[in-house]
């Protein structure tokens, strides 16, 4: 790749590569960095030590926790998130959160100490190529070896990582270029020549989607995250309003719309709506913003809204007709594609069309979302936690979530009135995910509540991050739904494995009293009339906080699309 690079904001001065990767940083206005020190990073970091009045750096106490923990950041405050860590385990221990952010598209700068250059190659102490690891799952990384190169190779990496489809870039720099003596001065990268990140709007394109939705009869929406990276949520809600077009979520589009709006139709997907799946298979006309047509969303493919004509609107070219068959493409960044598109189409209604989600509605409150909300049973619902967490929130909070059947429920039930306000693991779904992504929220929008729900199986996966969150003092308000199993799994094995359950319950610790050995306050919920009060109690501490909520142990996630199955032949129980 050849890099434009414009700006210059440096003199050239005398310095070493582990000082001018510090500087780069602080071109591009990064004052926060999660990590983990080690041997072959570590004269970075002792260069970080003149650094802590303009970058803070974040101890996470595992290199998995850092990585999540940045995109945690990233997710909540619309910067690139910058982790460190050190060669080998140090790096690998990376990889699951790199291939989080490429799926879930979240800008990344990754950083990696590596071993000498004499050394590479020979199997030296803490030697990995991660440079061959990470490239699958990695929008672009590089091997520095010199000093000389650190400058450029960062400036390329913050270009790539937030421009276009933003992901995770990662720089590796051997020990003996962070040594390395330099001329340093910094260029902000402002194009590459291979790489076109955002491609021209095609206005014949918009044309052609503009007919098929003017002449619509049953048109329905899909929209993800590329509402939310694109900023396009006021474009996005102008053109529904203006087509009068119902529009469901993919679960990374979730509070690009508010949850009340009387265009949302619900989520779309396994665990999703009624409606908005059922109703997929009947549209005439299928308008699909910033998503990527997940397995999860449109079921079995060969029988996946095959009587529908299809408008996809996205910035990467690799998402058309990668999954479903595009009859108009509209590249571009979604915000300007979507104000050329509502210039062209006509000021309609659906109600007719509208009122067919309605009565879908009935059929699932009664059925599934009645019972969850206002159980009859002694034991307490995932449902009906999140309607009360609701009530203390008003829909101004951010909710992280792991990844599981707390997941399902707290996304579907989870009312948001901002955008952004919706942190998930989607694409990859990774428990563990949760605690340390909602720690980089919390420091990434400190001024807003952030929420973390996670299951008692994921919270025992990166739990040692209540560590992170003593030592930085970050106010994150945690809540366990515990059914002593892993209950996704559980409920698969219920349904479809004829209740053999095999390696899914739980034996699990006293959480307060491990939350209590990191200084965190906590209670144990496990009866009904005491939910409201301690979650009153938990939002109105000062601090971060710990409830474990027992739920019921069996209890399944409904609605739902089997494996294999069509959208329409989603299942109510």
């Amino acid at each position: 790749m050849e890099a434009v690079l414009t700006k210059a904001i440096t003199k050239a001065i005398e310095t070493q590569g582990a000082d001018a990767l510090l500087r780069c940083l602080r071109a591009e206005d990064v004052d926060l960095i999660f990590g983990y020190p080690g041997g072959a990073i570590m004269p970075v970091y002792d260069a970080l030590y003149s650094y802590q009045e303009s970058i803070r750096h974040v101890l996470t106490r595992h290199e998995q926790g850092a990585i999540h923990a940045a995109q945690g950041y990233a997710r909540a405050s619309g910067k690139v998130g910058v982790v460190m860590a050190t060669s080998g385990p140090g790096a690998t221990n990376l990889i699951t959160g790199i291939a989080d952010a490429m799926i879930d598209s979240t800008p990344l700068v990754c950083i990696t100490g590596q071993v000498g250059s004499p050394l590479l190659g020979t199997d030296a102490f803490q030697e990995t190529d991660i440079i061959s690891i990470s490239m699958p799952v990695t929008k672009w990384n590089f091997q520095v070896t010199r000093a000389a190169e650190i400058p450029e190779a960062l400036a390329k990496a913050f270009f790539i990582a937030k421009n276009g489809r933003p992901g995770p870039v990662l720089i590796d720099i051997t020990k003996d270029a962070q040594f390395e003596a330099l001329s340093f001065s910094y260029n902000k990268c402002s194009s590459i020549r291979s790489y076109r990140p955002v491609p021209p709007i095609d206005m014949s394109c918009v044309e052609s989607a503009a007919r098929l939705i003017n002449s619509a009869q049953k048109p329905l929406v899909l929209f993800g995250q590329g509402v939310i990276l694109g900023h396009a949520e006021q474009a996005f809600k102008a053109f529904i309003e203006k087509t009068g077009i119902p529009a469901a979520w993919t679960l990374l589009g979730l509070s690009a719309l508010p949850t009340d709006h009387p265009l949302n139709v619900g989520m779309l997907g396994m665990h999703g709506n009624y409606g908005p799946n059922k109703l997929t298979n009947e549209c005439d006309v299928l308008i699909a913003v910033g998503m990527r047509f997940d397995d999860r969303v449109t079921g079995n493919l060969s029988k996946y809204a095959k009587q529908a004509k299809v408008i996809h609107l996205d910035i990467d070219p690799s998402e058309i007709n990668k999954n479903v068959a595009v009859d108009v493409p509209v590249l571009g960044d979604c915000r300007e594609s979507l104000v050329a598109l509502t210039d062209k189409v006509k000021r309609n209604s659906h109600p007719v069309w509208l009122e067919a989600f309605r009565e879908c509605d009935k059929i699932e409150m009664e059925k599934v979302i009645q019972p969850e909300l206002y159980p009859n049973s002694k034991d307490l619902t995932m449902g009906e936690v999140i309607k009360e967490v609701n009530y203390f929130t008003k829909g101004e909070a951010i909710l992280v979530t792991d990844v599981g059947q707390h997941q399902m429920v707290a996304c579907r039930y989870t009312a948001f009135k901002k955008s952004n306000s919706n942190i998930t693991s989607g694409g990859l779904g990774t428990m563990g995910f949760c605690l340390p992504a909602a720690l980089g929220a919390k420091l990434g929008a400190p001024n807003r509540e952030v929420i973390a729900v996670i299951g008692d199986g994921g919270f025992q996966m990166t739990l040692q991050e209540l560590g992170t969150i003593f030592q930085t003092g970050a106010a994150v308000k945690i809540i366990i739904l515990n059914n002593q199993f892993l209950g996704m799994v559980r409920q698969w094995q219920q349904l479809f494995f004829d209740k053999r359950y095999s390696s899914t319950e739980l034996m699990n610790p006293d959480f307060i009293k491990i939350a209590e050995g990191f200084g965190i306050e906590g209670m144990v919920v496990e009866d009904r009339k005491d939910l409201s009060s301690s979650l009153k109690e938990m939002m109105e501490a000062p601090g971060s906080y710990l409830l474990d909520i027992r739920v019921g142990k069996e209890d399944n996630v409904f609605p739902m699309v089997p494996a294999g199955a069509s959208v329409s032949e989603i299942r109510l129980a």
